[in-house]
């Protein structure tokens, strides 16, 4: 019997190594059919930090950021007049586009430089307050310094998206392979994060892909703690990731440690409810989570970082192009209920996310092995919806601000499949099972 439990995989399978770079591979080339294009407005911003941080001066700065925007948009144009059925057969609009771009954004940023917004490292195109919102979040253009340096900025960018979404596929792996999820199923995982949403988020210059990958990072050490016992590598993992995150975007590293500090407690209650030996993995994570929400607080205090009042304002005064707004909170929280009324509106008339996110869950809670590590994914990805609610923003590019609560269809998903998988193959074996039981009684 001890023979049929050391089966072993034949082919292929026996080198998940390489599928992961076959998948990863086959997700770069695919990204080559969108090389320009895919940046947003704040894009401008982490491209002209990571520019000044490089050495560049602000005017230097503005032209190879304006001119990256610029190309974008007269990229989009020309392709969208290929397809026009009254347009297709004019004359490509590039030239013009392009032109009337770089007029635009120029006006704009000559005008604030001989105003003397000159402060800090990104290239003013919004006002003052709304630019120190991005001087807080030095993470990605850091991230983007050796990109931009070493390929330009036009592959620069493309290759920092690719690099990014392709760690946060092969983390997705890792983590379900922690779990003992069978390869198959690994592998359909990182499949998911590069078709679902994630993978087109990710590859976005913007901070989502960061802050994607960092969260699979902190949900692989929960994985660690829980199921191998490595609770010292995990509370590297997320203790580095919290940390990480704070520079990429502080909101989210607040969201994610509360999120998996009450996690953490919650699995611990219910182990001690149930009576059972707690374990060192729930606490040691509960504590980097709470350790991770007190050094976040006090670094952007100390720091002198925008406060939550003028992120209010930010939102509400569209940027700080109108007043404040004299009753900030009562106006926030009637445009909440709104936003989500016709956010679930939406989600029911298209139901491909809410069922996604049903799946997930379901196989995250559904099986008690892996129970506690689904707490702790369902904790990760609530803080999508947190990043949502606190910008109740309903046509901000594509719901990236929600973006986070994929990962739980993500990685539930293959954990619902594995019973399936398990049923259908010589992959349920007597000594298999045997060592199931026993880890899940420890």
């Amino acid at each position: 019997m001890s023979g049929l439990a050391r089966v072993r995989p034949s082919g292929a399978l026996a080198r998940p190594g390489a599928w992961v770079l076959v998948l990863a591979a086959v997700f770069a080339l695919l990204q080559l059919a969108n090389v320009t294009g895919r940046d947003t407005p704040d894009t401008k911003n982490y491209l002209s930090y990571a520019l000044s941080l490089r050495g560049d001066g602000k005017r230097e700065a503005a032209a190879a950021t304006i001119d990256y925007a610029c190309a974008g948009s007269a990229a989009i144009a020309a392709r969208r007049q290929s397809v026009d059925v009254v347009r297709f057969h004019r004359a490509d609009p590039s030239a013009r586009v392009l032109a009337e771009c770089r007029a635009r954004e120029w006006r704009n940023v000559d005008a604030r430089l001989r105003a003397g917004q000159t402060a800090g490292h990104t290239v003013p195109f919004m006002p003052e307050r709304f630019m120190r919102i991005f001087e807080a979040r030095p993470g990605y253009p850091v991230f983007l310094v050796p990109f931009v340096t070493l390929f330009g900025v036009t592959w620069g960018m493309w290759l920092a998206g690719v690099v990014v979404t392709v760690a946060g596929g092969v983390l997705v792996f890792l983590t379900l392979r922690t779990l003992r999820v069978p390869v198959p199923l690994c592998l359909t995982g990182q499949a998911l994060y590069f078709a679902l949403p994630c993978g087109t988020t990710a590859m976005r210059p913007m901070t989502e892909g960061l802050m994607l990958a960092l969260t699979l990072a902190a949900l692989w050490g929960c994985a660690l703690a829980l199921e191998e016992g490595r609770v010292r590598a995990a509370v590297w993992l997320v203790g580095g990731s919290l940390a990480a995150l704070f520079a990429v975007k502080h909101s989210q590293a607040l969201f994610l440690g509360l999120c998996l500090a009450g996690a953490g407690a919650l699995v611990a209650l219910w182990r001690l409810r149930r009576g059972r030996a707690v374990g060192r993995g729930p606490v040691a994570v509960a504590v980097a989570g709470c350790c991770g929400v007190l050094g976040t607080v006090l670094l952007s205090r100390l720091l002198g970082y925008p406060s939550e009042s003028e992120s209010l304002q930010d939102l509400l005064t569209h940027h700080f192009a109108r007043p404040d707004r004299t009753h900030a909170w009562p106006e926030f929280w009637r445009l909440q209920m709104n936003f989500w009324v016709e956010w679930l509106r939406r989600q029911l008339w298209e139901p491909l996310f809410v069922a996604a996110l049903a799946a997930g869950a379901w196989g995250a809670l559904g099986r008690g092995r892996r129970r506690a590590f689904g707490v702790f994914l369902v904790a990760a990805a609530g803080t999508g919806i947190l990043t949502q609610a606190g910008h109740p923003d309903i046509n901000i590019w594509g719901g990236r601000l929600i973006v986070l609560a994929w990962l739980l269809p993500v990685l539930g998903v293959p954990l619902l499949l594995e019973p399936v998988l398990r049923g259908r193959g010589p992959v349920v074996l007597p000594a298999q099972d045997a060592a199931d039981r026993a880890h899940s009684m420890r």
